[in-house]
């Protein structure tokens, strides 16, 4: 994927060392970077991706600090566009096995991808971590809920 891509790193400690919100002029910065890079290379919003999100099991930046709604404000990313109170009350809703399928199914139309050499279970809670991390910051526990659900089906419409 390197071949194709544009990686962009920004300077935080991370996960394991005190992993810290984003300053905001490292996120003026990433702005200016990638609205540049939007018209140079006529990339789509919904090609612009954390590392984790292409590989869940070995990357979990930029995180659930990094801003993926504020960037989509200005269209720099793909965000979903439900109301943040109605979707707090389908959290921790559990979801049955159909919708726990629809679920992975929606991740795959999304454009994640199935983990070569993992047991279905641990594919799951590594895709399920990433899509947390990017699109439901506020709980990152690798558990599907009804909450993930509708965020997955309104990314897809």
């Amino acid at each position: 994927l390197n071949k194709y891509s544009i990686g962009i790193e920004i300077s935080n400690p991370g996960h394991t060392y005190n992993y810290k919100n984003f300053s905001n002029k490292q996120i003026v910065s990433v702005k200016r970077l990638v609205k540049f890079l939007i018209k140079k290379y006529n990339i789509k919003v919904e090609n612009l991706l954390g590392h984790s999100d292409i590989a869940p099991s070995r990357k979990v930046d930029p995180g659930e600090k990094f801003p993926w709604k504020k960037l989509s404000k200005y269209q720099l990313c793909k965000w979903h566009k439900l109301d943040p109170n109605y979707l707090k009350k389908s959290r921790n809703k559990k979801l049955s096995v159909k919708d726990s399928l629809l679920f992975f199914k929606n991740l795959y139309k999304i454009g994640y991808n199935k983990i070569k050499d993992l047991k279905l279970a641990n594919n799951n809670k590594l895709l399920t971590l990433a899509f947390q991390r990017r699109y439901r910051q506020e709980l990152v526990n690798g558990k599907t809920d009804k909450e993930c659900l509708l965020i997955s089906k309104n990314l897809l419409k």
